[in-house]
Parts: structure tokens; sequence; C-alpha cells
């Protein structure tokens, strides 16, 4: 019996001897893994890079700005801040600094996106963002700059830039089609002249083609109606010459310029 206690208690023994591996196991591989960022503030780029690989960290360059403070090629901010822990591999982003603006900004106006973004790559400047806008200029000439020509203490090396678009051609102004059944040609040509439309085309019908027999059984005549253009009314109401039809049909919107196809009796 002692002796088979003492094989459970060896065996419990080994198990807690397993379970407390690999807990230290794996603290060792979690932890192990975790770094603490270093500052890397006021190294140069290249020494900043050294540093975050050597520690298995990697080191991404997001912006450039001007700094009178900080001398130019020089580390000017990063993110995660200096102490903070993270895991192996994880990027460091870093901002280089200028040192202080000695570039003027140069004048855009009038220019085309190309050949500025040739001209502030010159002058170590970079083209930033690009609007459009309706303009009169030249459309693809540059309209408006940020920041201004000749611009001092300016941040970012970046000039952004508006460029002219063609202004939007205005719509023409709309009418009301007016009717012209029951009158006269030269009536006709009267009411539509002052509001710009054209009547091309004219065609010659009889009355009788126009309105319908009457009915032998009584009932009221119906008259017919043909899909774009007037219906014809009772011949008592034309006289000779008169418009029986109409396209477009009245109370239609209509612009300058736009055709009106009639039909009269003769």
């Amino acid at each position: 019996m002692k002796r088979f206690f003492n094989l459970v208690l060896g065996a419990m023994a080994m198990v807690a001897v397993a379970l407390i591996s690999a807990f230290v196991t794996m603290r060792l591989a979690i932890h192990g893994r975790e770094i603490k960022v270093p500052d890397l503030t006021h190294m140069s780029v290249a020494d900043a890079s050294r540093r975050a690989a050597s520690l298995g960290l990697r080191l991404r360059l997001e912006n450039k700005f001007y700094s009178p403070d900080t001398p130019a090629g020089k580390v000017l901010a990063q993110f995660p801040a200096p102490g903070t822990v993270v895991r192996r591999d994880w990027p460091v982003r870093i901002t280089e600094s200028l040192g202080t603006q000695q570039v003027s900004i140069p004048d855009l106006t009038g220019q085309g996106e190309r050949s500025a973004a040739i001209h502030l790559r010159q002058l170590g400047l970079e083209l930033g963002t690009i609007g459009h806008i309706a303009s009169t200029a030249t459309a693809g000439t540059i309209v408006a700059q940020t920041p201004p020509a000749n611009s001092t203490g300016v941040v970012s090396p970046r000039v952004s830039v508006l460029l002219a678009n063609e202004p939007d051609e205005e719509e023409a102004p709309a009418y009301v089609m007016p009717s012209l059944v029951g009158l006269s040609l030269p009536s006709a040509y009267a009411r539509v002249a002052p509001i710009g439309l054209r009547i091309v085309s004219v065609e010659d019908v009889t009355p009788t083609s126009a309105v319908p027999s009457a009915n032998p059984a009584g009932n009221s005549p119906s008259t017919p109606t043909t899909p774009g253009v007037s219906a014809a009314p009772p011949p008592s109401l034309l006289s000779s010459g008169a418009v029986v039809s109409q396209s477009p049909l009245a109370g239609h919107r209509v612009t300058k310029d736009d055709v009106v196809r009639i039909s009269m009796t003769h």
C-alpha cells in the first residue's frame, strides 16, 4: 500500500512539473516576442532603420515636414511612442525632418498639372491634393494653390492646387408649347416665332380625313387621335387652311429652335 501511494505521489509530481514547464514555455513564447519600442527621435533615418531592425521592428517613413528645431534628415516624430510594448515585426512609422524651410513656394498659376509637378520636384517640393473647379480659365491649368506663392513658415513641402474645368453650359430657356389648332398658317407662325420655334413641314389634309363621319346609331362621334399630335376639332371650328394637328402637343416643354410639325385643312 505504501508503495502504491509513493507511485501516485510521484505521478502527481511529474504532472505538476509538466504543467509548470508548459506554462513557463508559453510565457516565454508570448513575452519573448514582445519588444519595447526604442526612442528613434533625433536619430538619422539610416540609424533609426538599423536600430529598429536590430530589435525585429520594421521602420516605415510616412511623412516629411519642415522643422526649425530638428535638423534635416533626422527623425522628427514616431509612432508608436517610445516605451510602447509591441510584438516583433511591428511597423514603426516615422516622420523625417526637412529642417528649416529654405525653398520659396513658386507661383503655379496658369501651369498645367504635369509642368507644375516637374517644377515642384526640381525645387524639392511635392504636388499635393489636386482639385477641380469650373472656371473661365484654360481647362487643365492651375487657378489657385495652397500654400500661396512665396509663403514662409509652411509646415509641409506639398503644394495643393485647383485645376480649371470648362464651365457648364447654361441650359436653354424652356417654354410651354402654345396651341396652334384652329389657327391659320400665318397666325401659327406668328405665335411660335417669339419663342424661337420653327415650323419645318406642313401637311395638307381634308376636313373629312381629320374627323370621322357621323355614327348611324346616333352615338356621339369620337375624334380619333394620333400619338404625338393633337386631335382635330370639329369642322365647325375650322376655317379653310386652319391647323388641325400639331406636334409637340400644346402644354409640352419646348426650347428655342425646336421643330414644330403641323397638319392643315384645305
